[in-house]
């Protein structure tokens, strides 16, 4: 009987210390809603972007890229972090995919990618100087 009890007790103990991580655990629950910080009104990537197939990604990718360098670059040339200057809509970097890249290969889409990036990079500390002060970063 005395062996059941210390049993039951150091069941009690475990289960009693076991218990808070896994009901928290249940709690973190990953959301599908991707609401941004700031600007959460940002206008949704061109359709063909959104259902692109996976071996095309790069296109995707480098529309990003154009994207990205482009918002940096307003923000410097401008001097200014509100929404839309930081976030207008897609039409710029997709003409201009259309128009320089649309008929490139993958090495040379990826060659671009690295590009705008590297661009988008060099203005990042000023835009995101811009930005902070703005309360928009």
């Amino acid at each position: 009987m005395k062996y059941r009890i210390v049993c039951l007790t150091w069941l009690t103990v475990v289960l009693g210390l076991l218990a808070p991580p896994l009901v928290a655990e249940r709690n973190l629950m990953p959301s599908l809603e991707n609401i941004p910080d700031v600007c959460s009104e940002r206008p949704n990537e061109p359709d063909w972007m959104e259902n692109i197939a996976l071996r095309d990604a790069y296109q995707r990718v480098l529309v990003q890229d154009i994207y990205r360098a482009q918002s940096m670059e307003r923000i410097v040339e401008t001097g200014s972090c509100d929404c839309a200057t930081r976030f207008p809509t897609w039409d710029l970097a997709d003409g201009i995919f259309r128009e320089n890249h649309d008929d490139a290969d993958r090495s040379e889409m990826l060659q671009a990618s690295d590009t705008y990036n590297r661009r988008a990079n060099d203005l990042r500390p000023q835009a995101q100087a811009i930005c902070e002060a703005a309360g928009n970063w």
